[in-house]
């Protein structure tokens, strides 16, 4: 049996789940509200604040459906009582950063700023301190949205190894390159 989807989920104080027809689970908290549609092979049950994920058979697709939407319930169970955040940073000289409500402007060496929109959603904040570098700080209940999000922003200039510039996760290590060596031999 999965380890993940054998284990339970404690529903904390101040979050309610709905489990309607069809297994359509909502869950509402002081974050918000988040639903998801599980598979409707798989069970869902919730007693006494304890909810559980179980399989029918041991059939590959109910194994791989099993730990998955339990994974997906738990982290919105998550994300409406505490939240996700994710923080980005720029570096490079001369990348900058700011917002206007959840509009986030970037300057990255382009000849351009670029404007990327955020839904309402997820809360946007940006720093610009002396000595550090510029922060994108991204805040919600639904991780797989912040995620995306994410990954949007920091197409728009990946960390590249040889001198480091781009953009890259607080706390993530960009593997460094070295260049190329001069002289002959």
């Amino acid at each position: 049996m999965s380890r993940i989807g054998k284990a339970v989920i404690n529903v904390p104080s101040g979050v309610s789940v709905d489990i309607s027809k069809g297994n359509l689970v909502t869950v509402k908290g002081a974050k918000g509200t988040l639903s998801e549609q599980v598979n409707p092979d798989l069970s869902v049950t919730l007693e006494d604040g304890v909810l559980v994920v179980g399989r029918p058979t041991e059939q590959k697709r109910h194994r791989e459906a099993h730990g998955l939407y339990r994974s997906l319930i738990n982290n919105m169970i998550t994300g409406v009582s505490t939240g996700f955040t994710k923080q980005m940073e720029l570096i490079g000289v001369g990348y900058r950063v700011s917002n206007t409500g959840n509009m986030l402007e970037l300057l990255l060496g382009y000849s351009h700023p670029i404007y990327f929109m955020l839904p309402a959603e997820v809360k946007l904040t940006t720093k610009m301190e002396k000595g550090e570098n510029p922060t994108v700080i991204l805040e919600g209940a639904d991780k797989q949205l912040i995620g995306q999000i994410c990954a949007r922003i920091r197409a728009y200039r990946k960390p590249e190894p040889y001198k480091g510039k781009g953009i890259k996760f607080v706390g993530e290590l960009v593997r460094r390159k070295a260049g190329k060596t001069s002289g002959k031999k």
